[in-house]
């Protein structure tokens, strides 16, 4: 008969099963995943439904010192039968390895308050409070003659991380998004508008389609206008799109190998350099309220500056960029002491953009702009130069013309190539920081916050024919 096991009986067996076949180390984490979601399209809704999701990972070590070798292994819906094979085959690595470069030993530590609790659970009670204003918005939008579509989805992931020290810790994580996207009767124009949320109390689905109906109201009259340099308002969304693969370029390994923007000329790192004269910042912290992230760090592999002898240590509140100078870049404990800095430093997965000063809106950024543009997302963002971190994208669901403070028509798309650490040294205005979610990389790293930006000259390359 299959036994199903709970989060700690997989860790517990799992550690006494390596144990039992010779392992030095191990460390197993075991994720549970809750999740329901709602689509809608052509003012309907679609279909609603509710996943459930396990996985596990058996990291296994052997040797001691400088000569330890990993083994990892991972599957999903593990049982009590299989568990065994997946210990066995970690050992097994392990021991066809060779010495790991980034061995340190394993993280210890004692079993966290909240260990025995059970993994939590969403259910479509979530949208109790949105999905009438969801209703209420499609019924709207028909009368209206506007199409809607869109996708709202919640989850929890519960995680639980247990190793051969000792080490218990458990930590549940709810996440929300909502992307929704409005066309016009004939379908010749669209907007897009999206947030994140940790449990959907804050999100009011009319609210979000009288900003479509905005917008695509603003798509009444159309202009042509020109590839160059513009004058560009980028909402918070927009920004997000450019300073999430900023974020995710902050890699200490990386840049000591000379592979970055962030790597110096001649060796080493930028750690130190002004990134920019501008007052602004990037900042980290699973603390935050609102964008609360894992508080220990999770490495179901290694590679760059993420190790998997670093799982379950400790993260804390940390400045990337302050002051426009490069204060961290993101590092296992073997990283900080090959790049020579004094601790570890790994990835969060949140961050918060700031300038100080920055105060008013999108609107106020727009209010201020003579003849400009106004982009309200990127999409479909690529590498083409990692030293210099120069990304190329198109605009999406929403480019509009600015002519005397106001939003006087829709244009064209556009091809952009941009860096974003060139731009936070070129912007001349920036609003307060709100809670953002990122058209492009939201679905997946939705725990942001970020201003509105005008750029003075962002770079449209070319005119696309993206639609």
């Amino acid at each position: 008969m299959t036994i199903q096991l709970t989060p700690q009986d997989t860790i517990e067996r799992g550690l006494a099963l390596a144990a039992a076949e010779g392992a030095d180390g191990c460390v197993v984490l075991v994720s549970e995943t809750s999740s329901t979601n709602l689509r809608w399209a052509n003012n309907t809704l679609t279909t609603n439904g509710a996943m459930r999701g396990s996985s596990v990972t058996v990291i296994a070590t052997v040797g001691s010192g400088e000569g330890t070798a990993a083994g990892v292994i991972g599957r999903s819906s593990v049982t009590e039968d299989s568990l065994r094979e997946i210990v066995s085959a970690a050992i097994a690595t392990a021991r066809s390895a060779g010495p790991a470069e980034d061995a340190r030993p394993l993280v210890d530590g004692t079993v966290g308050a909240d260990w025995d609790l059970e993994p939590e659970e969403t259910t479509v009670g979530v949208y109790e409070k949105f999905a009438p204003s969801l209703g209420e918005s499609l019924k709207q939008a028909d009368l209206e003659r506007r199409r809607l579509y869109g996708f709202a989805n919640h989850e929890v992931v519960t995680l639980y991380v247990g190793s051969s020290t000792g080490l218990r810790l458990r930590q549940a994580l709810p996440r929300g998004y909502v992307s929704s996207t409005g066309k016009n009767a004939d379908l010749s124009h669209s907007a897009w508008v999206g947030t994140a949320t940790r449990d959907f109390t804050d999100v009011d689905a009319l609210a979000l389609d009288t900003e479509l109906t905005r917008r695509l109201g603003w798509a009444s009259r159309t202009v042509s206008v020109d590839a160059g340099r513009h004058p560009t308002v980028l909402p918070p969304a927009a920004v997000a799109d450019l300073m999430t693969y900023l974020y995710w370029q902050l890699d200490g390994r990386d840049a000591f190998d000379g592979q970055t923007v962030f790597s110096k000329s001649g060796g080493g790192t930028r750690i130190g350099d002004t990134l920019s004269q501008q007052p602004v910042s990037m900042h980290s912290d699973p603390a935050l309220a609102g964008l609360e992230a894992f508080a220990f760090a999770v490495a179901r592999s290694s590679g760059g500056s993420s190790s998997v002898f670093d799982n379950g240590l400790t993260l804390q509140a940390t400045d990337w960029i302050r002051g426009g100078k490069l204060e961290h870049l993101m590092t296992s404990r073997h990283t900080a002491e090959l790049i020579g800095v004094p601790e570890a430093t790994p990835d969060i997965a949140n961050y918060v953009v700031s300038v100080d000063g920055g105060a008013g809106s999108t609107d106020d950024l727009v209010a201020g702009l003579d003849n400009g543009l106004l982009v309200t997302c990127l999409w479909y963002i690529r590498m083409v130069d990692p030293q210099t971190l120069l990304l190329t994208g198109l605009t999406r669901d929403g480019v509009y013309l600015v002519e005397g403070g106001e939003v006087a028509g829709a244009v064209n798309n556009f091809r952009f190539n941009e860096s974003p650490v060139d731009l936070l040294a070129r912007f001349t205005g920036a609003g307060a920081t709100v809670p953002s979610y990122s058209r492009e990389w939201g679905d997946y790293f939705s725990r942001t916050a970020t201003p509105p930006l005008l750029v003075p000259d962002f770079n449209m390359s070319s005119v696309s024919q993206a639609n």
